[in-house]
């Protein structure tokens, strides 16, 4: 693969989750908008994106509160941070087949008010609304992950690249801001761990009434176009791109669902434990937008895919063993590791792709088995913490994953495509 056509497959990488199988192309006439309602909807794609990370980094920051009031258990601590997780992969096979049935704006306005609800359960003091919620809550985000991408191909098909670090960046800022924010928010609440848990259905409830009027003024008809794309799952390429997809997922939410407590088992206080969290993570934006770039100039993106696993691992053990006062500088290499392997993974999604369709079916491949992988590391990291009595330990965890994640991306990273056939059925 030529450099030209891995950055034609970069370009192509904004609609790599959605193609015309798996989303209704009902193509509002965006162009004739005025810049003033193409401006509000660009904003309105943004603000869902902010509102699909807060659900994991506000527990984590407050996970040892929710274990002492709630009196949770070691075993079920573990659960909560890996529930959401779980409901990351099990739904977003959903979402194609919902926008189909619904339109994509319908459905997306359904995810976001059920996300809302589901943030506001965890409020009540209670466990099993706890769990509830987080679970609800979940499944409105994988199926907000999946749609938000196509949409933006869809609307800003002359501005994609611009809008997709918008919404990446916002996924960051909304994680970063849960993390750095809801310990202190919680303080300023009275010491209320629910309202500051349940805080975050506001800005999810405030930008569904945004866009409200977008999803109910879409009367397009959803269009019909079938591929079916044969070979993907006995291919040894399409493994490696989901194996390296999901454990790089896996050490991403190993920090969003214990870094905040492995830090404030060492000794640093909630506040700042949140502070470096989020620093981390709005590390990982620039590294999003910076890392695919890098990688396309190379014959191939083994060395840079096998350098970001290194760097993130290096970063997270640093954070665990470190003395305190390097800390920071730590989030910050594990932000760029850690960023960038995540949009490399997506990259490589498309560029092991040799078109749209077999990018879209790759990609539900590579979330439906990542996330589900990734869904056992914030498990093992809580029960390891439990036998132990110590985070230590969880650094084999790291290592494991981290050294997955490099030999995967050692293979994702090669200049082939995957070796598939793409078959358009008949209307």
């Amino acid at each position: 693969m030529t450099m030209t056509e891995q950055t034609k497959a970069l370009d192509l990488g904004d609609e790599l989750l959605i193609d015309a199988e798996d989303m209704p192309p009902e193509a509002p006439p965006t162009a004739s908008m005025s810049p003033l309602a193409r401006l509000l909807l660009g904003i309105s794609l943004v603000l869902i994106a902010f509102n699909l990370r807060p659900l994991f980094s506000s527990a984590s920051a407050l996970l040892p509160e929710i274990r002492t009031e709630l009196g949770l258990s070691a075993a079920g601590a573990s659960l909560l941070t890996t529930v959401p997780v779980a409901c990351l992969g099990l739904f977003s096979p959903l979402a194609p087949r919902l926008a189909g049935r619904l339109g994509a704006e319908r459905t997306l306005l359904a995810a976001v008010a059920l996300l809302a609800l589901g943030t506001a359960l965890r409020g009540f003091h209670s466990v099993p609304l706890l769990f509830l919620g987080t679970a609800l809550a979940g499944a409105c985000i994988a199926i907000g992950n999946v749609l938000l991408p196509g949409l933006v191909k869809r609307d800003f098909p002359d501005k994609a690249a611009l809008m997709t670090g918008f919404y990446t960046m916002a996924l960051c800022a909304g994680a970063a801001g849960a993390a750095g924010l809801t310990l202190p928010l919680e303080t300023a609440m009275g010491g209320s761990l629910g309202a500051a848990l349940a805080v975050w259905a506001i800005p999810a409830a405030v930008v569904g009434l945004i866009w409200l009027p977008q999803a109910l003024g879409n009367r397009a008809k959803p269009a019909k176009t079938s591929f079916r794309v044969e070979g993907l799952w006995r291919d040894k390429l399409a493994w490696q791109v989901t194996l390296f997809m999901g454990l790089q997922s896996a050490l991403a939410y190993c920090v969003f669902g214990w870094l905040v407590p492995i830090l404030r088992d060492r000794g640093i206080d909630g506040v700042t434990a949140g502070a470096i969290v989020s620093l981390s993570v709005m590390v990982q934006a620039a590294s999003c937008i910076v890392s695919p770039q890098i990688a396309v100039r190379g014959k191939d993106q083994r060395v840079v895919h096998v350098a970001l696993a290194a760097i993130a691992v290096i970063g997270l053990l640093g954070l665990l063993f470190a003395p305190l006062w390097t800390v920071w500088p730590f989030a910050v290499l594990q932000g760029i590791g850690q960023g960038g392997l995540v949009a490399v993974a997506l990259t490589a999604v498309v560029l092991r792709s040799p078109d749209q369709h077999v990018a879209a079916h790759l990609s539900g491949m590579a979330q439906f088995v990542g996330y589900t992988l990734a869904a056992i590391a914030p498990l093992l990291v809580g029960l390891i913490r439990d036998w132990t009595g110590s985070f230590a330990a969880t650094s084999i965890v790291f290592v494991a994953f981290g050294l997955g994640a490099a030999i995967n991306g050692w293979g994702a990273g090669r200049a082939l495509h995957v070796d598939v056939k793409t078959i358009q059925n008949a209307a």
